[in-house]
């Protein structure tokens, strides 16, 4: 691995990359000192893991960061997109083994919905990752596609509603949210992401001590709806003009993701 050669291509997107030594493994975060936010890249000096840039797009502040772990006998490679997206620099991990480059990690990204009204409206290459186009609006992780004729129940609309992916990240606040189906869940500190009903019942009969834990009900991934404004910290607020589906990128899909530490 070319120390230098990493630190001159993060250069090129105009970010500055740092690496620290670590236990074992790799860990990658975006940190902030006396100069701004930059890369921070931890790694093993001791394993056997390779770090190289396979795809820089100076214009567009992006590049395609990869690490392969292992030996010419069995490799596992992780692909990270790093990058700025309106206000801060932001890493992603990549799903899959297609991306070979920028462009291609950006439609790994997107959800099966998104890429097929991308298809049905036409668009460009150049159109595609643009956060407003035809087929969709983007903020962060967020993609919301526009929904014809659609007219939720009135009473069931909620007002000024989080959505987020969890694990402590920042929630994008939507000024109309419908939400149907899902499976509900019992959420607390313990258990972020929610267990389902079954397991909460569960959980009691065998210690009754967590009944008196401090519990949310919640919903798993049920579809969502949008209208209105959508406001976030790190982003310019969007306006929704009629009722969007509501779709998150599947970086959560990707294995890698345990390696980042920076969510939102």
């Amino acid at each position: 691995m070319e120390v230098s050669l990493l630190e001159k291509q993060f250069q090129q997107i105009g970010a500055r990359l740092k690496l620290k030594p670590r236990n074992s493994g790799f860990n990658i975060d975006i940190l902030s000192d006396d100069k701004g936010e930059y890369f921070s890249l931890e790694l093993d000096d001791n394993s056997q893991l390779d770090a190289k840039v396979i795809d820089v797009k100076a214009q567009e502040r992006h590049l395609l960061l990869m690490f392969c772990e292992g030996d010419r006998h069995s490799i596992t490679k992780h692909k990270f997109l790093c990058g700025h997206d309106e206000r801060h620099w932001f890493v992603a991990a990549v799903p899959g083994q297609s991306a070979k480059d920028v462009a291609s990690a950006m439609e790994a990204l997107k959800p099966p919905i998104v890429r097929y009204h991308q298809f049905r409206q036409g668009l460009k290459k150049s159109q595609r990752n643009r956060r407003k186009n035809k087929a969709y609006l983007r903020q962060g992780e967020w993609f919301f596609i526009p929904v014809e004729g659609f007219n939720p129940p009135a009473n069931l609309i909620l007002k000024n509603e989080p959505i987020s992916r969890g694990r402590g990240s920042k929630p994008h606040i939507c000024e109309f949210i419908y939400r149907s189906g899902g499976e509900t869940v019992y959420v607390n500190y313990k258990f972020p992401n929610g267990i389902t009903e079954a397991e909460y019942n569960k959980l009691c009969n065998q210690n009754p001590k967590y009944r008196k834990h401090n519990w949310k009900i919640m919903v798993r991934e049920p579809k969502v709806y949008a209208k209105g404004k959508v406001s976030h910290l790190d982003h310019a607020t969007i306006v929704l003009n009629g009722w969007h589906q509501v779709e998150m990128n599947l970086e959560f899909k990707a294995p890698s993701m345990r390696n980042i530490s920076f969510l939102d």
